[in-house]
């Protein structure tokens, strides 16, 4: 069983607390740190748990650290947890900036330990069914939208909402990129509130992604074209729908719903598929899947190589943003 503490006790440590401590098969919850006294209260009131007064010390305790601190202190609390050769599991994104990013993938190899972030949509149960059907997509379409809250807006939407369609993208997209454009504006807060971006891949395919942080409604939609294939993919209400055609010999079923191609061309039938979807918890299912990483020697699933490569090109997104004419940041 694995010894391990959290970083970070605010909404969303406290979600990683409460789970943790149910995947108790696993792992040996030792306690916490958070600076913040408030948050330190309600945790420990919540689930009656230990609270360290120091990373150093709640580290010199545990085999394996969660860290679900903002952003901007990822790259301080993982290197110190793997300079100590402690197996680590990362919120997204992995840090603030790339070259962050690459010195904790050096340390990492260095200690010889597991890194897993977070990218939580990867395991979501609608996506995991949908990635059998995914294959060579050509055009992708992504629209996260979502209400205001001020939490996350220390970051670029781009960073705190559209990163998570970047690596589910980059995931099922095996092709370096050679175009990214991109567009948005800051409305409530001091960097890009809402951007679109395109991104064309060396294989050819196009991914369109668009997202908000000041939407008047929720939503989680991807949807992915290929060759004789339409998948869509809601996040937020965990449904799956594919769209298939396949060629017909002979004459059609009469019951059929068939795309006449025209003549010499083959008669196509459509199939229409809406798997039932597992409703899983997704949070639980990624902070499972690190342990078995660290328990059976395995790679994560999403390693910090893919936190490095959704950054990455997250990165890039935003210093388009950053150059173009109309001032996007900082407009207050």
């Amino acid at each position: 069983m694995l010894k391990i503490g959290v970083l970070g006790a605010g909404h969303l440590g406290k979600i990683h607390i409460r789970l943790l401590l149910e995947l108790n098969d696993k792992f040996q919850f030792i306690g916490f740190y958070d600076p913040s006294d408030e948050n330190a209260k309600v945790a420990i009131e919540s689930f009656n748990i230990k609270r360290f007064d120091s990373i150093d010390e709640l580290l010199d305790e545990v085999d394996c650290v969660d860290i679900v601190t903002p952003t901007l202190s990822h790259f301080d609390c993982a290197s110190k947890a793997l300079r100590k050769s402690k197996h680590v599991f990362i919120e997204k994104p992995v840090t603030e900036t790339v070259n962050e990013a690459k010195i904790l993938i050096n340390l990492s190899h260095e200690a010889g330990v597991k890194v897993q972030v977070g990218h939580v949509e990867r395991f979501n149960p609608a996506f995991q069914a949908a990635v059998p059907y995914i294959k060579s997509p050509m055009f992708i379409e992504t629209h996260r939208l979502a209400q205001f809250n001020p939490r996350g807006t220390d970051v670029p939407v781009v960073l705190d909402l559209m990163i998570h369609d970047l690596d589910a993208i980059l995931s099922v997209v095996p092709s370096g990129v050679k175009k990214i454009s991109a567009s948005g504006v800051a409305v409530v807060s001091d960097t890009p509130d809402i951007a679109n971006a395109r991104i064309e891949f060396d294989n050819g395919c196009v991914a369109n992604l668009t997202a908000s942080r000041i939407s008047m409604k929720n939503m989680r939609k991807s949807r992915f074209f290929q060759k004789d294939a339409y998948i869509s993919v809601d996040f937020l209400t965990k449904e799956l729908e594919v769209v298939r055609m396949e060629d017909i010999e002979g004459e059609p079923n009469p019951f059929d719903v068939v795309f006449d191609m025209g003549k010499g061309k083959p008669v196509k039938k459509v199939l229409f598929d809406k798997p039932d979807i597992e409703d899983l918890n997704a949070i639980k299912e990624e902070l499972s899947t690190f342990g078995d990483a660290v328990i059976k020697d395995t790679a994560p699933i999403v390693s910090i190589e893919d936190g490095y490569n959704a950054l990455d090109i997250a990165q890039r997104i935003v210093d388009q943003l950053k150059s173009t004419s109309s001032p996007v940041f900082n407009n207050k």
